[in-house]
């Protein structure tokens, strides 16, 4: 099942096998540049379905680095519209994960140790955003908690950064409301202590990924995906009881599928990490929501892989660490299981 073709609207993806976003903290000023091409481009050669981009920032200070991906202005893209042809001609599908990364912006690239940096210092920038003013980590930096109007003019970058993706030409987009970014952090409790529309109450904390979804989808006619965090591993944050609500509602918004990972709102929680340990989340929202969801979190082996699909717990898997480790897992993971998938000719008599 793993090579068996998903529809998707007006998209075909040619197996199951989902590059996940990445972020490659390689950018400067929110351009790509080659690094992006050769990443990016090497993965649809190697015989993945989707390959996304890292999240990609709808304005300058929703990168998590100085160094992220942007797609606030359209001088950004030109250079990506060059990357999503070649993932085309490769047989693959284009798709741009859009995110802000409210509190969490402003650090430094994990190589270097990932704290919050100065204005300035190495990029650093000011102001942060959040739905509240509560600090990720106790010495980070507070942010400025958005009014009604600073999160419709993000609800409008996102919709603007929409368009912008379609000129691009990309054909399946995301929303990033996981891993303790802003979408995320208006969805849980432990981050979000408004008393407003957007705070308190459940449909208030939906609130603004609502708004965010409708403004995309009234710009996008294409498959479109919500990362979420089904979990925050915490008491009183965010659960999967929540996202499968929240899945109920983003699916009546002609959201395509819930990309199912969890974690990231708060440090230094204990999460039970292992072989395949996030695909309950993905198959309870996909049998309780009635939509299809995505698995992620360490899916290595493609038995593993194809298990996960036919045993009904997601629609597609979503790989990340073992394609850094493998652009070509697609193709081995032909091969193991016995199946015949197109090679790029230039990698023919490498095949047997």
């Amino acid at each position: 099942m793993l090579f068996e073709p998903l529809q998707l609207r007006d998209v075909t993806l040619r197996n199951r096998i989902v590059v996940s976003p990445m972020c490659q903290y390689s950018s400067e000023d929110g351009f790509a540049n080659e690094w992006h091409f050769v990443h990016l481009g090497s993965r649809a050669v190697g015989g993945a379905a989707l390959v996304f981009t890292e999240a990609a920032a709808v304005t300058p200070e929703g990168r998590i680095s100085p160094q992220d991906l942007g797609i606030w202005k359209d001088d950004h893209v030109p250079e990506l519209a060059r990357i999503v042809r070649f993932i085309d001609r490769q047989g693959a599908v284009a798709g741009m994960q859009l995110a802000h990364s409210g509190r969490k912006g402003s650090t430094q690239q994990p190589w270097k140790g990932s704290r919050a940096l100065r204005p300035g210092e190495d990029g650093g920038f000011r102001p942060i955003y959040a739905p509240s003013a509560v600090p990720f980590r106790p010495d980070d930096p507070v942010p400025e908690a958005l009014d009604a109007a600073g999160i419709a003019r993000i609800a409008k970058a996102f919709a603007d950064a929409a368009t912008r993706a379609q000129q691009a030409g990309f054909r399946v987009l995301e929303l990033h409301a996981a891993h303790g970014y802003l979408l995320h952090e208006f969805l849980s409790p432990l981050s979000n202590r408004r008393t407003d529309a957007y705070g308190g109450s459940f449909d208030n904390r939906v609130r603004a990924l609502m708004e965010v979804t409708r403004a995309v989808r009234e710009r996008w006619a294409g498959p479109l995906f919500v990362r979420i965090s089904a979990t925050d591993w915490a008491d009183g944050g965010w659960d999967v009881e929540q996202s499968v609500e929240l899945a109920r509602r983003l699916a009546r918004l002609e959201v395509d599928l819930i990309d199912c990972s969890s974690g990231g709102m708060v440090p230094g929680v204990k999460i039970p990490v292992g072989p395949g340990y996030q695909t309950a989340f993905a198959e309870r929202i996909r049998r309780e929501a009635k939509i299809r969801t995505g698995a992620v979190g360490m899916i290595r082996a493609p038995e593993q892989a194809d298990h996960v699909l036919r045993s009904g717990q997601a629609d597609v898997v979503i790989l990340a660490r073992q394609l850094l480790r493998d652009p070509y897992w697609p193709l081995s993971a032909a091969r193991q299981l016995g199946v015949q998938v197109h090679w790029p000719p230039q990698y023919e008599r490498a095949r047997d």
